[in-house]
C-alpha cells in the first residue's frame, strides 16, 4: 500500500490518498468537489526493488495473490513490516489472513507475487531464510504423550539447535514447573505458551503469530500479550494476525487490514483515525429524564451527530471543541450530572473500513445535506 499526497488542480487543496502500485482510483476534492483520477505508478524496476528490500524492512510482501480454483483468497496484497515493530494483520474470519501468512512463510505457493525476509527472497525450499522466523500457527498441536521438555528437544533436532536452550526457554515462558508433565494434560492456554516456546527455538529475529489469542479466556490472553511484548523488547520483529481488536490496539505500532483477499489499509491506528475522520464521542449524563431536543444540540458548532438514550446523551463531535460543546449544552438549559470522552478506537476504524459506506466528505456522520456523497453544509 502506497501513501501519496496530491494537489487539487482547481483549488490547490492537498489530498492524502492510498493505493497499490498500478491501481487507478477516483478522487473527489473535499474542498471544492472537483473529481479526478489518479494512477499509482508501478514499481517494476530493479532500482525500485533494491530500494524497497533494503534498510529497515524485515518483511516485504509484494503483490501476493493466491487463487484456489475460482476462489481468490488473496489479491495483489502488498505491505512492509519494519524491523523492531509489532505489526498487526487484521481482518474478519475468512478475509485471507492465514493464506497470506502461509505464503510469507513459504508454506503455500503464491499464484503471483514475492516475499522478502530481511532483504532475501523467500522460496518454499529456502531453509536459511526460514530459520530467521519463529512461527506460531493458528491451530497448534503437539504429541500428547510427550512432555514440554521432550517436545522442545524434538523441535531443537528439527531446527538443528543445541538442546541446552530448552530449560531457559521453559523458564522464560513460565512452564518450568510443568516441564515434565504430559502435554495431553495441558489447557489451551498452556499449549499456546508451549507454541511460543517452540517458536523461540533458535532465537529468530522475526516472529509470525497467527491468531495467538484465539479461543483463550482473558487471563491467558493477557499472558500471551505479555509474551508478545517480551519478544519485542528483546529486539524481535513481531507480526501477528487477529480479529480481537482490543488486543491489536494495545500492542501494535502499525496495522494492516485485509478483507475478502484485498488490502484495505496499512498505517498507524492514529493516522487511520485521521484519514477516516472518525470523531470522538461525549457521553453526557443528565440529572433527570427530561424532554431534550436533539435538533438544539445538533445546531451547536462542532457537533456532528446526536443520540439520546433515557438519561444519556451521546455526541459525536470535533475533538478540539469538546469543552465548548459542554458549555453550550448547559446554556440551552440541560442540567449535566457527569460526562466522559470516548476517543476513536481500532474497532471504529475496522468497522468503517469494512463497511465501505459513502460517508460525508466533511465527517458529518449522519449528514442529511449530502448530494451524491458531497456535504452541502
Amino acid at each position: 500500500m502506497v501513501n501519496k499526497k496530491v494537489k487539487c488542480p482547481k483549488c490547490q487543496h492537498i489530498i492524502e490518498i492510498q493505493g497499490n502500485p498500478g491501481e487507478k482510483i477516483t478522487i473527489v476534492c473535499p474542498k471544492c468537489s472537483t473529481k479526478g483520477v489518479y494512477i499509482f505508478p508501478k514499481k517494476d524496476t530493479a532500482r525500485d526493488l533494491k530500494e524497497e528490500i533494503s534498510g529497515n524492512i524485515a518483511i516485504q510482501v509484494r503483490s501476493l495473490s493466491k487463487t484456489y480454483n475460482s476462489v481468490k483468497a488473496a489479491q495483489e496484497v502488498s505491505f512492509n513490516v519494519k524491523k523492531g515493530e509489532i505489526f498487526g494483520f487484521l481482518g474478519p474470519n475468512g478475509a485471507g489472513k492465514t493464506t497470506t501468512i502461509k505464503m510469507i512463510l513459504g508454506l503455500t505457493h503464491p499464484t503471483a507475487g514475492e516475499v522478502y525476509i530481511n532483504g532475501r527472497r523467500m522460496h518454499s525450499d529456502n531453509v536459511e531464510v526460514k530459520k530467521e522466523i519463529g512461527y506460531l500457527p493458528e491451530r497448534i498441536s503437539f504429541y500428547l504423550n510427550l512432555t514440554p521438555v521432550q517436545t522442545l528437544n524434538f523441535f531443537c533436532e528439527l531446527k538443528e539447535v543445541n538442546k541446552s536452550v530448552v530449560p531457559e526457554i521453559l523458564k522464560e515462558l513460565g512452564l518450568q514447573d510443568v516441564a515434565n508433565r504430559k502435554v495431553g494434560t495441558f489447557s489451551k492456554g498452556m499449549i499456546q505458551l508451549l507454541g511460543f516456546a517452540q517458536a523461540m527455538i533458535g532465537s529468530p529475529s522475526i516472529y509470525v503469530l497467527d491468531e495467538p489469542s484465539s479461543g483463550l479466556d482473558p487471563r491467558w490472553m493477557k499472558v500471551i500479550r505479555d509474551k508478545i511484548r517480551y519478544l519485542n523488547e528483546k529486539g524481535a520483529t513481531v507480526m501477528f494476525s487477529s480479529h480481537i481488536l482490543s488486543e491489536v490496539q494495545a500492542l501494535c505500532d502499525r496495522v494492516c487490514i485485509i478483507n475478502k483477499g484485498l488490502l484495505v489499509a496499512e498505517d498507524t491506528i492514529e493516522n487511520l483515525n485521521k484519514k477516516l475522520n472518525i470523531k470522538p464521542k461525549l457521553i453526557i449524563k443528565i440529572k433527570e429524564k427530561e424532554k431534550i431536543s436533539s435538533k438544539d444540540i445538533e445546531d451547536i458548532e462542532g457537533v456532528y451527530e446526536v443520540q439520546i438514550k433515557d438519561e444519556e446523551i451521546i455526541v459525536a463531535c470535533d475533538g478540539k471543541k469538546k469543552l465548548q460543546i459542554i458549555e453550550d449544552i448547559k446554556k440551552i438549559g440541560i442540567d449535566i450530572k457527569d460526562f466522559q470522552t470516548i476517543e476513536p478506537s481500532i474497532e471504529d476504524v475496522f468497522v468503517k473500513l469494512l463497511e465501505g459506506k459513502n460517508e460525508c466528505q466533511k465527517g458529518h456522520g449522519n449528514c442529511k445535506k449530502r448530494v451524491h456523497g458531497q456535504c452541502k453544509k
